[in-house]
């Protein structure tokens, strides 16, 4: 499949915001306000450019669909109130619900705990044709876990495998699984939505203020900010260790979440055009087969 004047502007957009390899990266040197060559004054254009952007892959995902041949995950985390939900509703809008399956992963249960990390997200994993949305993930384990060393005690490991490279083994652990996806036609795409901590505040304030966003509010989503920056680190260490080129991070600002949404659109257009998409097509036995049908149709209405 050629790659459209749109799938093209897509590519140069992600690509602004991918890290293949984590080697040189650095959590600093991403503005959570940054939004590229786009100014205020262009949101409106950048609204319409959205919307091309969702029927764009409204087409791409039902050749995905119709070809049964590849999948596609998509993994979001972010602190909270940085616009996972927003970016996933928005941008997958215009997907058929049939070829769609999100999940939600919140703190695991005891069965999940009964299990390795992966055994919950593994079950999960999107069947060929489809597009897997993962809100949260195993990556979790790399995140929250190192973060609060209690969750960690919570697994039950064998005491003799909780050492100090345990980070390092997960980190192997995971792009050893990414690859094992690849080699089944499974690519993976993962998604930091970086927001700053001065935007977070003052969304978590405007959640308090208006009454409809009450549901929203959680009172961990305090306790999780205080613990700030050792968050960005196990991000930064995160990424550094698990971006890679067939399996990318992308870091994508989400002071904006008009800009945020864009840019994660971008990506999931071009990982789609990445792929040899096309209609699946009949030889000419079956063409003939189709047409000797339509005829009898034909004549019998």
């Amino acid at each position: 499949m050629k790659k459209s004047e749109l799938q093209e502007r897509a590519h140069r957009l992600a690509n602004h915001y991918c890290v293949t390899d984590g080697k040189k990266f650095r959590l600093k040197d991403v503005d959570p306000g940054d939004t590229a060559w786009l100014g205020e004054e262009q949101k409106p254009q950048a609204k319409q450019a959205l919307q091309e952007g969702i029927n764009a892959l409204a087409e791409l995902q039902e050749m995905l669909y119709a070809q049964d041949r590849w999948s596609v995950l998509l993994i979001f985390q972010a602190m909270d109130a940085a616009g996972k939900d927003g970016a996933i509703k928005h941008v997958m809008s215009g997907i058929n619900p049939q070829g769609c399956q999100v999940y939600s992963f919140k703190s695991p249960s005891s069965e999940d705990l009964d299990h390795d990390y992966l055994w919950r997200c593994m079950k999960c994993l999107p069947e060929r044709g489809r597009i897997g949305i993962f809100n949260r993930s195993y990556y979790e384990e790399t995140l929250a876990v190192r973060v609060h060393p209690e969750y960690l005690a919570g697994q039950k490991l064998p005491a003799r495998l909780v050492t100090k490279h345990i980070w390092d083994d997960r980190f192997d652990d995971i792009c050893n699984f990414e690859k094992y996806l690849e080699h089944n036609g499974i690519i993976v795409r993962k998604f930091f939505l970086h927001v700053s901590k001065k935007e977070q505040l003052k969304r978590f304030v405007s959640r308090l203020d208006e009454p409809e966003k009450h549901w929203k509010f959680s009172n961990a989503d305090a306790r999780e900010r205080e613990l700030w920056g050792d968050y960005m680190n196990a991000y930064e260490a995160t990424i550094r260790h698990t971006a890679t080129k067939t399996s990318p991070w992308y870091v994508v600002p989400a002071d904006n979440k008009w800009f945020t949404r864009i840019v994660v659109a971008a990506a999931v257009i071009d990982a789609l055009a990445s792929l040899d998409l096309h209609f699946p097509t009949v030889d000419a036995a079956r063409q003939k087969e189709l047409a000797e049908v339509r005829n009898t149709l034909l004549e019998t209405q």
